[in-house]
């Protein structure tokens, strides 16, 4: 069954106006490769853990390092959790599941 036009982008413009459980900030030095993996690796754990409930804000250090003093950052790429308070930080690829879910201080699902 086909949806109505505009259907779907109604939803989607709801769903926007809801603020999502896990506000998350990646900061990154440029497009390395370090960082990408970064990226990539923060995708497929949100999806896999917090799927459909979080935001990932991604902050590029060489295109404006200033925002570096705000979250105290002092090595990329760094992961700050904003929401749920308080804040953590992980620093690294986060190719390690098990550090990243201690990191956010989540637990596995049984």
């Amino acid at each position: 069954m086909a949806a109505k036009p505009g259907t779907r982008r109604k939803s989607a413009e709801r769903s926007r106006s809801v603020r999502p459980a896990w506000e998350l900030r990646l900061y990154v030095a440029g497009q390395t490769h370090r960082s990408l993996t970064a990226l990539a690796n923060l995708r497929a754990f949100c999806e896999k853990h917090l799927a459909g409930v979080y935001h990932i804000e991604l902050i590029d250090l060489v295109e404006r390092p200033q925002l570096s003093k705000g979250d105290k950052i002092l090595a990329t790429p760094t992961l700050v959790r904003l929401l749920p308070a308080p804040v953590r930080r992980i620093i690294g690829d986060l190719s390690d599941t098990e550090r990243i879910l201690v990191g956010l201080d989540l637990r596995p699902q049984m």
